[in-house]
Formats: structure tokens, sequence, C-alpha cells
């Protein structure tokens, strides 16, 4: 059976021949396959995500079979996504998820298969703009404008300023996420839940809640009604973490050096714990960073006690 003609493979020069003869899938059907396993539960973006991709991939090199694509053609893709002016960053991130449905979807058959998306160069540095730390002087002048204002986004950006969370972390939080325990302190609770995965394995942690962070937490828990903390951001079944980036960085615009954005506070909490000498090892456990070597995968880490009295050092 010829599954696909010839004037799909995208100038290649691959017969209908060779592509009738293929045991594997088409490219996207190689998605589907993909999104109805690994998609189960993603939020819209994820399904989207892999189809663009993979859309990008069938624009510039044909739809085909999975072994039907060449060093050549993964060449030919690259230099269509920076002819698209994609940063560096962006290939990656198309490229990987590319990579991961060719393998998903060849395992899936029982096909081994040579990615030839795997190990294409491009500049991983180009378009790539360094993220900006909040200063601390800027950091403390908004924590102060969000006491005065009062109102659930200021209490978003008051987590995070004192947290390092991501930001959907925070946005995604539930109410039930806010722990008080028996001495009185604020726990943040981050676990991934049917509206909102966390990044990483790492991301699942508990932070404490000190300073502004405190402050947003209990307005949060006296003010807050309904399962979310930040319900604005979680009315369709997963977190709208980019429409919360939006709000939150137009308001911040005025307040921050130019090139800061929310996710400066995150770079701003690394920089405020090694001010004061905190070990790496807690720096990651308080941030969700992964943290190298194999010994840091025993034991359950620090106890939140220990925490606790680096977050108050810099708070």
């Amino acid at each position: 059976m010829i599954r696909l003609s010839s004037d799909r493979t995208g100038g290649s020069g691959v017969s209908a021949l060779q592509v009738s003869a293929s045991q594997f899938v088409l490219l996207s059907e190689a998605v589907g396959i993909y999104l109805q396993q690994k998609g189960r539960g993603r939020p819209a973006t994820f399904h989207r995500a892999a189809e663009r991709a993979c859309g990008y991939v069938v624009e510039a090199c044909g739809d085909r079979p999975l072994d039907a694509y060449t060093k050549a053609d993964a060449n030919t893709f690259r230099d269509a996504l920076i002819a698209r002016d994609l940063a560096g960053s962006s290939l990656t991130r198309v490229f990987g998820t590319v990579r991961a449905i060719v393998n998903f979807a060849a395992s899936e058959q029982g096909l081994s298969l040579s990615n030839p998306f795997a190990g294409v160069y491009y500049d991983r540095a180009e378009g790539v703009s360094e993220r900006t730390s909040i200063p601390l002087e800027s950091l403390r002048l908004i924590q102060g404008h969000c006491q005065t204002t009062d109102d659930d986004l200021r209490w978003l950006i008051a987590i995070i300023s004192d947290t390092g969370m991501r930001l959907a972390e925070a946005a995604g939080m539930a109410k039930d996420d806010i722990i008080l325990r028996d001495d009185g302190s604020l726990v943040a609770h981050v676990r991934p839940n049917p509206w909102r995965r966390l990044k990483t394995k790492s991301s699942a942690r508990d932070v404490p809640l000190e300073g502004a962070a405190r402050w947003a937490a209990e307005r949060i828990l006296r003010c807050s009604e309904g399962q979310f903390a930040f319900a604005r951001y979680n009315r369709t079944g997963s977190t709208n973490a980019n429409a919360a980036s939006a709000a939150l960085n137009k308001w911040m615009k005025r307040y921050i050096p130019e090139g800061c954005t929310m996710h400066g506070f995150r770079h701003s909490m690394r920089d405020r714990l090694r001010a004061v000498e905190c070990p790496a090892d807690i720096v990651d456990q308080i941030g969700g960073w992964q943290t190298d070597g194999v010994g840091h995968g025993y034991g359950s880490g620090y106890p939140i006690v220990v925490l606790q009295k680096w977050m108050r050092e810099i708070t």
C-alpha cells in the first residue's frame, strides 16, 4: 500500500516506493500516538506544542514515515526554524519535542530507529536574553506596593518574591497547600495536582512562607473563597500561568529595571541565599532545583526548620 504520495515528500527525493515499504507510521500519526498516551491529563498547551513542533517538520520536510527522515532533513528543519527567528532556547524546546515524539512512537511500534533529530547542531545561545535578578531595593519596593494594594494579584507576587517559587507553582496552589504548622509557621506544600503539573521531580517540596510570602498566605487564607488560592487563574481545568505572567509583568514594569520579569524573583532568591552563605544543596531544596550527585538522591532532604532558618535570614 502506498501510504504517501510523491508530492508529500517535501522535495527530499524520497520515492513513493521507498515510503510504501516502511513499517513506521507517518510523523502526523506519531503525534496522535504520543498525545494519546503522554497527553492524558496534560493541558492544552502540551498538545499544541506537540502538534506545532511536528507541523514545522511537515512544512519543511513533508509528512513521512519516521524512518524516511534523514540527518539532512533534520538540518533542513533546523534551518527552517532559524529562518523563523526562533531563539536558541526555542529551537531546543522544539527539537526536544520532535525527538520525544519520534522515539516514543517508534518504541510503541516495537521498532528500532536512529533518530535523525538528535544531535543536530545550532547555536543554543543565539537570541537568548540573559534573565536578570530583581535588585533587592526593587524587590522591597514591590513588596511594599503589594501590601498597599492588597489584592489577589499582589498576593501572588508577594508569595513568589519571598519564596522563589515558579509562577505556575504559586498560581496553581490550592488553599489546602498552605499548611499551618504546630509552631505557628506557614509552609507552602508544592505538589503536582490535576490542574497543574510540576516542571521536575525535584520541584515537589515544602517551602517556608516568611516575610512578604507569609503576609500573602495569611491574606489568602482569610479572604479567598473556594478551593484555589488564585481562582482567576484556575477556571478552565488547568492553571493559566501565561495570563498571570502577562498581568503581573505589566504591573511590575514601573518598579523594576528594564529586562527584569517575574522570573527574576527566582534568580533573586538564589542570589539572596548566596549572600548569607546558605549551603548550595539547601538553596536547591528551597527552589526545587536539581542537585547534582548520586548521594543527593538518598534521604528526604533537610527538615523544614532548617529551611526556615535560612529563609528568615533573608526576609
